[in-house]
């Protein structure tokens, strides 16, 4: 006997794998267009196929919302000589993602870091990963109960 409810964690964490990475795409292509988020949301969900996810909305909406306190609390966890601008745009990408969902959405620390790095190894440079994650663990540990 199958346990579903093991099966449905594993499909909703492929559905949000995907939304993440759908997510992730839009971001990456309004920075590099120098477009507002939304608009490329709107644009890419009229001609979509597969749709777009929710979660890729609420995460691009999100972002996008929040897009000044998140980049302050990136900011503050880079290490001296960092900047944002500086970082490969994926990992900026992802990790602004990652923010929203640690900080506004809730998404378990483990979740969220798991995420990203899942993304940043997948797309970026092979020094992407631990970067990426000692972003994150700053994050963790200065969010605020």
């Amino acid at each position: 006997m199958s346990d579903g409810g093991a099966d449905a964690d594993r499909r909703r964490s492929s559905t949000r794998r995907k939304a993440r990475k759908r997510a992730l795409d839009i971001l990456f292509e309004a920075e590099l267009r120098g477009r507002d988020p939304l608009q490329t949301l709107a644009e890419r969900a009229a001609d979509a196929e597969p749709p777009v996810r929710d979660y890729t909305r609420t995460l691009v909406e999100g972002v996008h919302a929040n897009a000044e306190s998140i980049d302050r609390r990136l900011s503050a966890a880079l290490v001296t000589g960092w900047t944002l601008p500086r970082l490969p745009r994926v990992d900026r990408t992802a990790l602004r993602i990652a923010a929203f969902e640690l900080d506004h959405l809730g998404v378990p620390a483990a979740v969220v870091v798991s995420e990203a790095l899942h993304l940043v190894s997948e797309l970026s440079t092979d020094e992407s990963p631990a970067f990426v994650h000692g972003v994150l663990g700053s994050l963790v540990d200065t969010r605020q109960a």
